[in-house]
């Protein structure tokens, strides 16, 4: 709350095994709500995937006490099914439906639609860190950290291992061929995303640039609690097509 992500990847690099993470408590949720109360009468809270947080039970129990406590104010909780960007991407649909004046269950709707379609691929500079989340044994992490291979992992619903890399430019590529595989050339909305490496992630943002048709293309730095998992030097793209055509 009061440092930036780079100074958290900077205490993260410094002891990476005393760097922990926690979901916020219904307790959390519901200030949140009180605050957004004095705003407005309607809310939608955006979670992350169950499959990687608790927010979402968190923040429908918050909900529930708020019933009796916020009378009149509508809250409505959604499992994003994502995380990194394309979370973010989900909720910026809702946000602009609410700046065009459309009601809560139309700003729902518009969240929606993005949800059905939106991508998430990132690739690790290390496996050695990811079984913190739960998704690969120990074991595995450090045998993989002693090869030196890069997991390219997606993010619908769960997290997902989508490749194996020897090299971060293999990574790269592999993920703008993902890219052109399942855009298929339409106009798309992207974000680049990276764990303190901004290089990196400039240097991929200029390539996205130069060969998609992107309506926006934008840059954001991975949020701590997903760099607990991922470890610095994480990079990746949150994407989705303009139009409805399944991917």
């Amino acid at each position: 709350m009061d440092i930036t992500p780079s100074e958290a990847y900077k205490l993260f690099l410094e002891d990476p095994d005393s760097f922990n993470t926690s979901s916020a408590s219904p307790a959390d949720c519901l200030e949140v709500f009180r605050q957004a109360s004095q705003r407005a009468p309607n809310i939608l809270c955006i979670t992350l995937s169950t499959s990687l947080s608790t927010l979402y039970n968190a923040a429908n129990d918050a909900r529930e006490l708020a019933q009796d406590e916020l009378p009149g104010i509508n809250i409505e909780v959604m499992d994003s099914y994502s995380a990194t960007p394309s979370e973010g991407m989900i909720a910026l649909a809702a946000a602009r439906a609410a700046a065009d004046g459309k009601n809560l269950p139309e700003c729902l709707r518009e969240a929606e639609k993005v949800k059905a379609k939106v991508n998430a691929l990132v690739l690790l500079d290390t496996i050695r860190y990811v079984y913190r989340s739960g998704r690969v044994p120990k074991i595995a992490s450090v045998i993989g950290s002693a090869l030196n291979v890069r997991p390219i992992l997606s993010v619908s619903k769960t997290v997902h291992f989508a490749g194996m890399v020897r090299s971060r430019k293999q990574g790269i590529e592999r993920i703008l061929q993902m890219m052109r595989d399942r855009l298929d050339k339409r106009p798309v909305h992207v974000a680049v995303t990276h764990a303190y490496a901004l290089e990196e992630a400039e240097k991929l943002k200029e390539r996205i640039a130069a060969e998609f048709n992107c309506i926006e293309l934008w840059l954001s730095e991975f949020s701590p609690v997903m760099g607990y998992a991922c470890g610095t030097g994480t990079v990746g793209t949150a994407f989705y097509p303009e139009d409805d055509k399944k991917q």
